[in-house]
C-alpha cells in the first residue's frame, strides 16, 4: 500500500528532526489519512481535529508548495447580507475582474453575522479558490489561520470593524462623505439637520456620522442628539425613523439619511406626512445607487465607488496570490464625492 502523498512540503521549523506525516498523526492522536485530508483541505474532518493537526503542521514548519497550480479557478465572495441593489454593484465589480482573469465567482452569505459560519472556512479550503473577498465581514482567528495555512489570500471590502493591521482591506472615505453631505446642507442655509445613521457596530456608519458632526461643529451648529437616529441601512428603517423625526414639533428641515435606501424610506415618510422634497425637506443619501438618479425628485447623494472598490479588492487578492500571500497588508480607501441633484434646496422661509 502506498502511503498518502502530502500536498505540502516541510521546511525547517521549531523541530530539529524530520517529522513524517505518520509521526504528526501519532502526536495528534489521529490516522495518517486524516492528516492527509487536513493537508488537502478536505471538509470531512472534525473542526477540533483539524485545529489540532493544523497546530502541529505549523509547529513542524509545513508550507504548501506550488499553491498557484493547485488552486481552483474561483473567487469566493462573501456578504454579511445579500438583499439590496448595493450588493449588486459589488457583484458587478467582482465579476468584471474575475471574468477578465478567467475565474468564476462563488457567492455566499453569512446571514447578517459579521463573520461567516463555522463550516465556511472548511468549505473554502476544500475548494481552494484563488482568493476570498469578504464584504462588511471578517474572519475569526481560526478561519484566518486555516486560509493562511492553505495559502488562500483574502481581502476585506468595506470592513465592519477594524480588520487588524495584518489584514488587507479596501474601503472608502466615509468620514469625508458625511462631512461633504452635511456641509452641502449647511451651505444651503439649513441649521436643523437630522441624520439617520447605519448600525453602530459598522465602522463605515460611525465614520459617516462623525463626518456629519464635524461639519456641524465647523459651522458652529450644535449636534442635537434628538435629531440623530440609528438605522440599519434598509428602506424600512429610513421610513420609520423618518416618521419619528418629521413628526417632531421642531422637525429638521434637512436630513442626511446615511445611505440611499434609508433616503428612499425617508421620501416615503415625507409623502405620508404631506411634506414635499425639497420644498419642505432636503434629503441627502450615500452610495449613489442607480435608483438615486430615477426617483422623484432625483436624490442628492454621496457617491461611494462600490464597483471600483470591488474591482480593487479582487485585483488585490489576485496580487496577493501571485506573491504567495506574503505581501505586506494593504489598506486602501477610494475617494467619495458629492453628487448634487434635486432633493436639496434652501430651507423654507
Amino acid at each position: 500500500m502506498t502511503s498518502p502523498q502530502p500536498a505540502e512540503t516541510r521546511t525547517r521549523g521549531r523541530s530539529s528532526q524530520t517529522a513524517t506525516l505518520a509521526e504528526i498523526a501519532r502526536e495528534a492522536g489521529v490516522s495518517a489519512p486524516t492528516v492527509s485530508k487536513v493537508l488537502n483541505g478536505r471538509a470531512d474532518v472534525a473542526p477540533a481535529t483539524r485545529a489540532r493537526v493544523e497546530d502541529l503542521l505549523r509547529a513542524h514548519g509545513y508550507r504548501r508548495r506550488r499553491a498557484e497550480a493547485t488552486r481552483s479557478p474561483l473567487i469566493d465572495l462573501v456578504f454579511h447580507e445579500l438583499e439590496s441593489a448595493w450588493a449588486m454593484e459589488v457583484i458587478r465589480g467582482v465579476e468584471n475582474v474575475a471574468r477578465d482573469a478567467g475565474l468564476s465567482v462563488v457567492l455566499s452569505e453569512s446571514a447578517g453575522r459579521l463573520t461567516p459560519g463555522r463550516t465556511w472556512a472548511d468549505q473554502v479550503a476544500a475548494r481552494r479558490p484563488h482568493g476570498v473577498v469578504l464584504v462588511l465581514s471578517g474572519l475569526d482567528e481560526s478561519q484566518r489561520a486555516l486560509l493562511t495555512s492553505r495559502s488562500i489570500p483574502f481581502v476585506v471590502m468595506d470592513p465592519a470593524g477594524d480588520p487588524g493591521a495584518d489584514v488587507p482591506s479596501i474601503g472608502a472615505t466615509n468620514w469625508q462623505g458625511g462631512l461633504a453631505a452635511t456641509r452641502h446642507l449647511v451651505e444651503l442655509g439649513h441649521t436643523r439637520i437630522g441624520a439617520i445613521s447605519g448600525p453602530t457596530r459598522m465602522m463605515c456608519s460611525r465614520a459617516r456620522i462623525d463626518g456629519y458632526r464635524a461639519a456641524l461643529e465647523t459651522a458652529g451648529l450644535p449636534a442635537d442628539p434628538g435629531l440623530i437616529r440609528t438605522g440599519d441601512f434598509h428602506h424600512e428603517t429610513g421610513y420609520r425613523q423618518g416618521l419619528e423625526l418629521l413628526r417632531r414639533p421642531d422637525r429638521p428641515t434637512a436630513v442626511f439619511a446615511g445611505n440611499d435606501l434609508q433616503a428612499l424610506g425617508l421620501y416615503e415618510a415625507a409623502r405620508e406626512l404631506g411634506l414635499r422634497v425639497p420644498e419642505d425637506l432636503s434629503v441627502v443619501g450615500f452610495d449613489d445607487l442607480p435608483v438615486a438618479r430615477w426617483v422623484g425628485p432625483p436624490l442628492t447623494t454621496v457617491r461611494q465607488p462600490l464597483t471600483e472598490m470591488a474591482e480593487a479588492a479582487v485585483r488585490l487578492v489576485l496580487d496577493l496570490g501571485r506573491d504567495g500571500g506574503s505581501a505586506a497588508a494593504t489598506r486602501v480607501e477610494l475617494a467619495t464625492s458629492l453628487v448634487v441633484r434635486s432633493s436639496t434646496a434652501p430651507p423654507p422661509q
